[in-house]
């Protein structure tokens, strides 16, 4: 199940989810996932942005939706790496992150989708 982040406490709420664990277990990632949120914020259409929630709470899977087409977000824990994929958690990677991607390869990317 997801829900639907509608709001900066919902967002506020998933990026510190995201950053604790981050730092437990996923120090690959950590300041990549920064620069993706600022990713997600800029180019998602509006009300499209959407959370896995688990019985611990929000987990490490987003969907948005950018000029109507859909992508998914969620971290690999064999690559230690972001992956974005097409449509679906099952799609198509499109690209990966982790902390050595550049920034700017994240706007430039962002930009395209």
């Amino acid at each position: 199940m997801a829900l639907q982040a509608e709001d900066i406490t919902t967002l506020h709420q998933y990026a510190q989810g995201v950053m604790t664990r981050a730092e437990h277990h996923a120090n690959t990632v950590g300041s990549i996932a920064l620069a993706l949120m600022g990713a997600i914020i800029w180019r998602a259409d509006k009300g499209t942005i959407r959370i896995r929630q688990s019985a611990k709470g929000l987990a490490n899977m987003l969907w948005l939706e950018i000029n109507g087409k859909r992508y998914v977000l969620g971290y690999n824990h064999a690559d230690e790496t972001i992956e974005l994929k097409d449509r679906s958690q099952t799609g198509s990677i499109l690209y990966t992150f982790s902390n050595t991607t550049p920034v700017t390869d994240v706007e430039s990317i962002f930009r395209a989708l």
